[in-house]
C-alpha cells in the first residue's frame, strides 16, 4: 500500500495516479475537510471556493484532468477583467485604448511597461526577444533593480511597487526578477479587445474535487487522520503511524511508499528533512452584498487600504449562479504572524475591512451585506525570494530520507513561479511518477 499524507489537490491527484498504476492507495488528512485551500462556503446557489481560485490559459495539467474526470465541459474561459484604484478612482486596464488612458504613466512608461508584460526587452534600442526565455538567469536579481533597469522609475513607483507591496509586504524587495517574468509567463494570455483570459468550473472548483475523490475512492480517504510518525527499517520506507481524531487512537499501517503531499513543516516532521523556503500567510473574507460596487473582477489598489485586493467575483461568473448575491474577495498576505491583522478575529477583521470598503466606494450601504465569511490559512503560498530554487523540495527523497519517500507540497518544483491548483497536480503527479518509476510501489 502506498501513503498519501495530506487530502489536499496534490495528494488526491497522486493518489489518482497511483491508482492508475495498479496500485493501493490510502489518503490520510489531518482535518475533517479535502481540497485544502480548494475548500468552499455555500451559498444561495453554486458553493464558492473560501481562498479566490481561477485557471490561467497556460495551466493545461489540470484541464487534461478535468477532461478525464468527465469535466472537461464545465470549464468556461471568461474575461476577468482588472483595475487599479488609484486617488479614487477605478482605472480600467484591460485593453489598448484603457491602458493609453491611463493617467499615472506617461506614453513611454507605458511603452515599457507593455514591452516587458510583452517580454521584449528593449534596452539599448534593439528589440531582444529571448531575454527573458531563461527563468533561472534572473533568480539572483532583486526584482526592483531588474524594473528600474527593464523599465522606468515612474513604472515601478506608480505601477509594480504597490502591486509588489500588496503581494509581499515587508519582503517585496527580498523577491526575485524570475517570480515577476514567471507570473507574466503564466498570466500572458490576454483578448486584445476585452481583456485577459481566465477559467472557471461551471460550478466552481468543489464538482472537480469531487470527482477527484469519487475516483480516488471515497474509502481510500480518510479525514481527521493525522499521521504522526513515518518509520523506515534498512533505508527503505516501512509505516505510517495515524492518529485519528476521535478518541485520539492511533493505528499503524504498513506501506510500500509514502507520497507527504502537506507543507514542508509536516515534512520536516515526520522525516527530519527541512526547507528553508518562507511563506506567506492569508486572510481572506467572502463577501455577500446586495449590490454590485464595480465594472471589473480584480481590482489592485495603489491607495490606502485594510486589505490587499479587493476582487468582485460575480463580474466574472454572473451572480445568477449564486441565487443572484454579488460576491467579493477581500484579501491581505501576512508576512509575520505578529502582524496585527493575524491577531484580529474574525469579527474585528469583517468590521475593519467593511470600514475599509466604505472608504473606497461611497455607494456601499454596510446594511446591504448578507453575510460574510472569513477564512485564514498561514501558509498559502511561498515567498519567492531570491535563490528559490536552491531551497525547492525534490521529488524524490530516497537518497537524503529513504528509499520510497517522495514529496508533492506546495515547496515543490510544480509551484514555481506561482503557486496554483495546476501545480498542486503536477506535483502530485511527479511525486507518484517517481514512485512507480523506482519500483516502490511493488512493481
Amino acid at each position: 500500500m502506498i501513503g498519501v499524507v495530506g487530502g489536499g489537490i496534490a495528494g488526491l491527484a497522486a493518489a489518482h495516479r497511483l491508482q492508475q498504476a495498479g496500485h493501493e492507495v490510502q489518503v490520510f488528512e489531518a482535518s475533517d475537510d479535502v481540497g485544502g485551500l480548494a475548500a468552499v462556503y455555500e451559498t444561495g446557489g453554486d458553493p464558492i471556493e473560501k481562498f479566490y481560485h481561477h485557471l490561467s490559459k497556460s495551466e493545461e495539467t489540470i484541464v487534461e484532468l478535468a477532461e478525464e474526470l468527465g469535466l472537461g465541459d464545465r470549464i468556461e474561459w471568461r474575461i476577468g477583467k482588472n483595475a487599479y484604484y488609484v486617488d479614487g478612482v477605478v482605472h480600467p486596464l484591460d485593453t489598448a485604448w484603457e491602458i493609453l488612458a491611463y493617467p499615472h504613466l506617461s506614453l513611454y512608461d507605458k511603452f515599457r511597461l507593455a514591452m516587458l508584460t510583452m517580454e521584449v526587452d528593449v534596452r539599448g534600442g534593439v528589440p531582444a526577444f529571448d531575454t527573458y526565455d531563461d527563468l533561472e538567469a534572473f533568480e539572483d536579481v532583486p526584482i526592483k533593480e531588474f524594473l528600474l533597469d527593464h523599465t522606468t522609475r515612474s513604472v515601478y513607483e506608480n505601477f509594480w511597487e504597490p502591486l509588489l507591496s500588496a503581494k509581499f509586504g515587508s519582503r517585496k524587495e527580498d523577491v526575485s526578477a524570475a517570480w515577476l517574468l514567471g507570473r507574466v509567463k503564466f498570466r500572458g494570455e490576454r483578448d486584445l479587445l476585452r481583456g485577459e483570459i481566465l477559467g472557471y468550473l461551471e460550478g466552481g472548483f468543489a464538482p472537480f474535487l469531487d470527482a477527484l475523490v469519487e475516483a480516488v475512492g471515497r474509502a481510500n480517504v480518510t479525514t481527521g487522520a493525522r499521521v504522526t510518525d513515518l518509520a523506515t527499517g534498512d533505508e527503505a520506507v516501512e509505516a505510517l503511524t495515524v492518529e485519528t481524531a476521535e478518541g485520539g487512537e492511533t493505528e499503524r499501517h504498513e506501506i510500500d511508499g509514502v507520497v507527504v503531499a502537506a507543507m514542508p513543516d509536516v515534512l520536516e516532521g515526520l522525516t527530519g528533512y527541512p526547507c528553508e523556503i518562507d511563506f506567506q500567510g492569508t486572510v481572506c473574507s467572502v463577501w455577500s452584498i446586495d449590490e454590485s460596487l464595480t465594472d471589473t473582477y480584480w481590482l489592485n489598489i495603489a491607495d490606502e487600504a485594510p486589505f490587499g485586493v479587493f476582487i468582485e467575483h460575480t463580474n466574472f461568473v454572473p451572480p445568477e449562479r449564486y441565487g443572484g448575491e454579488h460576491l467579493y474577495y477581500t484579501a491581505s498576505y501576512v508576512q509575520d504572524l505578529e502582524e496585527d491583522l493575524w491577531g484580529m478575529d474574525d469579527s474585528e477583521v469583517e468590521q475593519v475591512w467593511q470600514d475599509g470598503i466604505a472608504d473606497l466606494f461611497p455607494q456601499f450601504d454596510p446594511g446591504d451585506v448578507n453575510w460574510v465569511e472569513t477564512a485564514r490559512n498561514p501558509r498559502t503560498a511561498p515567498v519567492y525570494e531570491r535563490g528559490y530554487l536552491d531551497m525547492v523540495i525534490p521529488y524524490d527523497l530516497s537518497e537524503p530520507v529513504a528509499e520510497g519517500v517522495t514529496y508533492a507540497g506546495m515547496a515543490s518544483r510544480a509551484q514555481y513561479p506561482e503557486r496554483s491548483l495546476n501545480g498542486a497536480i503536477e506535483a502530485g503527479f511527479a511525486a507518484a511518477t517517481a514512485l512507480i518509476r523506482k519500483g516502490q510501489t511493488g512493481v
